[in-house]
């Protein structure tokens, strides 16, 4: 699937290539399954997932996904239907992300964050009608407003309890009582027991990998509006097999992933799930993020491979009493998600010993599109070179179609096996974000003379806070359904830790008054929160261009100005 017509004088980065890494290597075209299968083959006796100490084979996790796919197509699915999964990070979801797949359905993936105003419009977008959740009332009892509210018919729920070991798996339910959420027994709830109870034998499926949708990915894509990237089974397999040849000193069946980033975010599902597959290792599942969790983690379970998004890698080397822990295991580590700070990446690799290189990616790419080297060139600041059978190309910012010279500021765009098919019911979308046949990023860059990118700016106004995409008119409609809000402009701001942070900069109506305290509680049940902005600026009036429209662009000018004043 590689150029016929490379000249190295076209892709500056053949000159820095790993040797060990070919760049035109044949990517294989395969449904997305197949990874799944293939490991069962090869690794079955070894350890495929470990959750909270127990712990799975290859073999019990491929015949639990067997079941899992016979059980959702006698609920209907079939090809082209669309299963949820609003789910942590469990055994649960590899069973049911494979089983859905092996079904022939599509698998939408749910922020279990979301407040039920975004998982609805989600569901009715995707047009969701299978939902796969847990007991655990915090989650299940958003999704059971959904059977009334939107298309959704079946709630397909699993039990905590029933994957945890003994004897946590008979105190849960004692002393964890109030958590667990009633569930009705009539045809619009299927226990997952039920889903399962049968021999695991699936009726054969055919997949066109290269056209048939595997993924529903919701992003916000160059224009902040949340929208399904397409991924197609094509896609997602290829970006598993460049991740697998990236890692190219990973030792077959050895390897052990510590998987702390969620599942059902993009980065995680190729670098936490799909990728364990691709080389046997073992996926030490954590259902969220807790420091002091993690490094005892580290330390106990001694993961070699660790990927993860910047603010979890400061928050390590941050520790006061990282000194004392063991954390020499890991051997590899990506970081993605967000701007990787230098000094972090020094501080981290001196802590552990490994190898922590940045990468870069998109929900429409599967997601990895460059990397740096294992081994090899780290440049800082650089999202690094272009994995095997991807281009990197950079457009002029007046004009798409035209390549711009080496050095030289332009917009990102990307052209490989893992780029979308496009989005979900929107053509027009589509076809501006795939102009020229080029994935147009919606980030300006430049490449230097050894095919190393550097990404300078956002065309687009998404807010990168923590590794999470943050939308601001999203958040914006949301604040605007307070009383006491005239206008409001939603921005993402620096922040030490999460490289981003939400701010609202806002007017009242006349005689009202808003506190960021205020404004939070109101917007609870309405943003997950992360959405939930941090900073809460009132004004008399907000800058507005010449037309009349809000200026997002001088608010942001402010912010820079006041931070220079600050620094001086």
């Amino acid at each position: 699937m590689s150029d016929p017509a490379l000249t190295p004088a076209r892709y500056p980065w053949e000159s820095s290539y790993p040797p060990e890494i070919d760049w035109h290597a044949d990517i294989p075209v395969a449904p997305l399954y197949r990874l799944m299968d293939d490991a069962v083959a090869r690794y079955g006796d070894r350890p495929c997932i470990d959750f909270m100490d127990k712990r799975y084979t290859y073999a019990q996790i491929g015949a639990l996904v067997d079941r899992a796919a016979r059980g959702f197509q006698a609920l209907g699915v079939g090809k082209g239907s669309k299963v949820g999964l609003f789910l942590p990070n469990t055994p649960y979801f590899v069973i049911c992300y494979y089983g859905i797949l092996k079904a022939g359905g599509i698998v939408v993936n749910f922020n279990p964050l979301y407040a039920e105003r975004e998982v609805a419009k989600q569901i009715e977008d995707s047009e969701t009608d299978i939902m796969v959740t847990l007991d655990l009332a915090l989650l299940y009892g958003k999704i059971a407003k959904m059977l009334q509210e939107t298309r959704l018919k079946q709630i397909v729920v699993a039990k905590m309890a029933d994957i945890l070991p003994f004897p946590k798996n008979w105190l849960f339910p004692v002393f964890k009582r109030k958590d667990i959420a009633k569930i009705p027994s009539d045809h619009r709830h299927v226990p997952f027991a039920r889903l399962i109870g049968n021999p695991g034998k699936p009726e054969p499926i055919t997949v066109d990998p290269l056209q048939d949708v595997a993924v529903l990915q919701y992003t916000g894509g160059t224009t902040g509006v949340p929208k399904g990237a397409m991924l197609t089974h094509a896609n997602i397999y290829a970006n598993a097999v460049q991740s697998r040849m990236w890692c190219s000193d990973a030792r077959p069946g050895q390897e052990r992933m510590l998987g702390v980033l969620p599942l059902f975010h993009v980065f995680a599902m190729t670098g936490v799930m799909n990728l364990p597959l691709a080389m046997g290792a073992e996926m030490v599942l954590v259902p969220r993020f807790d420091l002091e969790q993690v490094i005892k983690l580290i330390q106990s379970k001694k993961p070699t491979l660790f990927p993860a998004v910047p603010t979890i890698y400061t928050a390590i080397v941050n520790h006061k009493d990282i000194g004392s822990y063991d954390l020499s295991s890991i051997r590899f580590c990506l970081s993605g998600g967000a701007p990787l700070p230098v000094e972090v990446k020094h501080a981290f690799e001196s802590k552990t010993g490994c190898k922590l290189v940045e990468g870069y990616g998109l929900s429409e790419t599967s997601p990895v599109a460059t990397a740096n080297p294992m081994y090899g060139v780290n440049k800082p600041g650089s999202i690094g070179i272009p994995l095997p059978g991807t281009v990197i190309e950079i457009v002029s910012l007046d004009d798409r179609s035209k390549l711009v010279a080496q050095g030289e500021k332009g917009e990102v765009c990307i052209r490989g096996p893992q780029v979308m098919q496009g989005y979900w019911k929107r053509p027009a979308e589509s076809a501006e974000a795939m102009a020229d046949g080029r994935l147009h990023t919606g980030d300006v860059g430049y490449m230097d003379e050894d095919g190393y990118t550097f990404i300078v700016d956002r065309i687009k106004d998404m807010i990168l806070c923590g590794g999470y995409n943050v939308y601001p008119r999203n958040v914006e409609e949301a604040i605007y359904l307070h009383p006491a809000v005239s206008e409001c402009v939603v921005a993402g701001v620096p922040d030490p830790y999460r490289g981003q942070t939400v701010k609202a900069y806002v007017t009242l109506t006349e005689g009202h008054h808003l506190t960021r305290e205020d404004l939070a509680e109101f917007l609870r049940d309405k943003l997950s929160p992360i959405e939930i902005p941090k900073q809460l600026e009132i004004r008399d009036e907000l800058p507005k261009t010449m037309i009349g429209k809000l200026s997002r662009k001088a608010l942001l000018e402010e912010e820079s100005r006041r931070l220079e004043q600050r620094e001086r």
